[in-house]
């Protein structure tokens, strides 16, 4: 069977109950997650074995972490105990025309300590046919890229299909950091997945008629903008994940692949959002499940948006649905009738 491996850092959530504003909570609701951890739940729920790469503190809160990714299956063989904190990252949910908030407490957590010498990716990678992780993981550290670069040459020498979400974060590093490294990075990279925004942050690769800060997305453009990053930067595949933000509550939700032959838009989804976070990471699980599956490339990418627009709808980092449940949406059945 196919397997997979991600590479990236396990967070702590804490949001405020409900809407609730940060200076109106006494009480936060808890969570784990981070972008390639939220990957490795999706697969596991599609049947996909995944081994999740990272540290954590050898304490309590580590521990927790630790048990939240067994608690789905998710494989943690290889997850060392070492460091002094886990990350945390504090999230405001927004609503109607108030944006969603995040904040950071992440310094000095224990993956971003990490030294090159940590990883026997040799080891990690044996009978593993995938390897996925995210632009967040090299920004975590200067050593961090450098672990990074060093999972990828190991991984294409071994043969492995590389993924990698671009996943720009401003308050990470800066475009120039992000273009230094990534730029590095990306030619090892077989698949690539952004957003509406990453490509032009980190490569500065610009779709035109688009301004997502007040919701327009002109599809088309992004033909042209996936185009030109295969010329320069040769990935076998880029697909985007397109957001029309009518509001924090109200999203339009589409997608596009590009295979550097064929062009592909998936279908637009209205959605209702009761919490976005993991959007995208759901979108890459979907992705790779397409393609590890061999599904053909529409359908794969139909497969993929229907996933992360189900994601949009569950309470937390990670998609809790099953194939089916993804499939059935792809099929049509969108009203959300109560199923008995």
């Amino acid at each position: 069977m196919e397997k997979v491996v991600t590479f990236g850092e396990i967070m702590l959530r804490l949001s405020p109950i409900g809407f609730n504003r940060f200076v109106q909570a006494d009480t936060f609701d808890i969570n784990y997650g981070g972008s390639e951890a939220n990957v490795a739940v999706s697969l596991v729920n599609y049947g996909i074995p995944v081994e999740f790469i990272t540290k954590l503190p050898d304490n309590e809160i580590g521990q927790s972490a630790l048990n939240n990714l067994r608690q789905y299956g998710v494989g943690t063989k290889y997850i060392q105990k070492e460091g002094e904190r886990l990350g945390i990252y504090f999230f405001e949910k927004g609503s109607s025309q108030r944006p969603s908030k995040v904040i950071y407490d992440r310094k000095n957590s224990a993956i971003s300590k990490s030294k090159l010498v940590d990883f026997n990716w040799e080891e990690i990678f044996k009978n593993v046919t995938w390897f996925h992780f995210s632009g967040i993981t090299p920004a975590l550290s200067k050593e961090m890229a450098k672990i990074t670069i060093e999972a990828c040459k190991q991984a294409k020498k071994l043969g492995l299909t590389i993924s990698c979400d671009l996943n720009y974060r401003s308050k990470l590093w800066s475009q120039n950091d992000a273009y230094n490294v990534m730029s590095k990075i990306i030619k090892y990279v077989d698949v690539c997945i952004a957003n509406e925004e990453d490509i032009e942050k980190i490569f500065g690769i610009v779709a035109k008629n688009t301004n997502v800060s007040i919701g327009k997305i002109d599809y088309s453009s992004y033909e042209s903008v996936a185009k030109k990053f295969h010329e320069k930067y040769g990935c076998n595949i880029i697909a985007c994940t397109l957001r029309t933000s009518l509001s924090a509550s109200d999203n339009k939700w589409a997608s596009v692949l590009f295979d550097g032959d064929k062009f592909y838009h998936s279908k637009e989804y209205l959605i209702h959002i009761v919490d976005r976070v993991g959007g995208g990471d759901s979108f890459s699980a979907g992705l790779i499940y397409g393609f590890i599956n061999n599904i053909p490339l529409d359908k794969t990418l139909e497969f993929a948006t229907a996933a992360s627009c189900l994601k949009h709808s569950i309470e937390g980092d990670c998609n809790l649905v099953t194939v089916e449940e993804v499939n059935s949406l792809v099929d049509g059945n969108k009203s959300g009738r109560v199923l008995r």
